[in-house]
């Protein structure tokens, strides 16, 4: 029979003894891949605060890990005994990092050298698919950055006052509306939580002027005030239509199994969809009379229309 200390199981063939009669104990076959005796052992494992996963601990190391650790079959009840119920819904733990299969697991954990702590439920289930997790830590890692960049992350929405029409050689200020975003992942079987926060804001103007990278996503003015020179607001030079694109760039963190975050190395840009702006030409009429002698005067706003 296995046990908490004795080899890892990794499939089960519910069949009989003998006979083949569904009442009979199940088989435990052995597991495939690079598997290794004590696997479940009570002293073999630590948790790596850095990510959440447990790593063996090498003979002779000093462990500062408060608790000592240990994972059992998600379906397992103790002996050869499996939860038939649950069997039908276990995780699935089919193609492995290297093509092997894995097995579904939950990690315990208890107090160490605590006399008469008892075993309670650490986290999982998920699929162990290698006796060593820690190496699943730097697979992570190296494949964070290609996560990151093709989650769906919202660059933002661009803002133009005036809109959607403007006028040559006048400023019309852009600013973006951008904010955070959260994500969870599973990447090799454990669950990810990525953290994207803009940080930098590339213009196009859609004239040919580009303004950015830069850290200014600019702001709103009051009403009264357009026409001003703000640090993202551009003056066009011609008329017609024109699309406006934001580009923002986003920096991450990411955590693995509710393990504290982790930089991810690497940026990622994303655009928001573009928007059209209509640039008019104004006209400026000289005008002999004084509005403030004559409002009727032409020119003035009192003027017969």
């Amino acid at each position: 029979m296995a046990n908490a200390d004795s080899s890892v199981v990794a499939a089960v063939d519910v069949v009989g003894e003998n006979d083949g009669s569904p009442t009979s104990k199940p088989v435990i076959s052995p597991p495939k891949g690079h598997w290794s005796s004590g696997g479940a052992g009570v002293t073999g494992w630590q948790l790596n605060p850095g990510s959440g996963g447990f790593s063996r601990t090498e003979p002779g190391a000093i462990n500062t890990d408060p608790n000592e650790y240990k994972y059992e079959l998600q379906c397992h009840l103790g002996g050869g005994d499996f939860d038939t119920p649950c069997l039908a819904r276990q995780l699935e733990c089919k193609d492995g990092p290297d093509g092997e299969e894995g097995i579904p697991v939950t990690w315990l954990s208890r107090p160490r050298g605590v006399p008469g702590a008892v075993w309670a439920h650490h986290s999982g289930p998920t699929c162990l698919f290698d006796a060593r997790p820690e190496d699943l830590l730097p697979r992570i890692a190296a494949d964070i950055q290609r996560e990151f960049q093709s989650l769906p992350v919202n660059a933002g929405t661009v803002v133009a006052q005036p809109s959607p029409h403007t006028l040559r050689g006048a400023e019309t200020n852009f600013y973006a509306e951008a904010a955070e975003q959260q994500f969870d992942v599973t990447m090799f079987g454990q669950q990810v939580h990525i953290v994207a926060t803009p940080f930098q804001y590339t213009w196009n103007y859609g004239d040919g002027t580009v303004f950015g990278p830069q850290p200014s996503m600019g702001g709103p003015l009051p009403q009264d005030r357009w026409g001003e020179k703000t640090r993202t607001s551009h003056a066009y030079g011609a008329t017609g239509d024109f699309q406006v694109v934001l580009t923002t760039t986003f920096q991450g963190t990411y955590s693995v199994n509710a393990g504290p975050p982790l930089p991810i190395p690497g940026q990622g840009q994303f655009s928001a969809p573009p928007q059209t702006i209509s640039v008019w030409r104004s006209l400026t009429r000289n005008y002999a009379d004084d509005c403030n002698a004559n409002p009727e005067g032409q020119g003035c706003p009192g003027a017969a229309r």
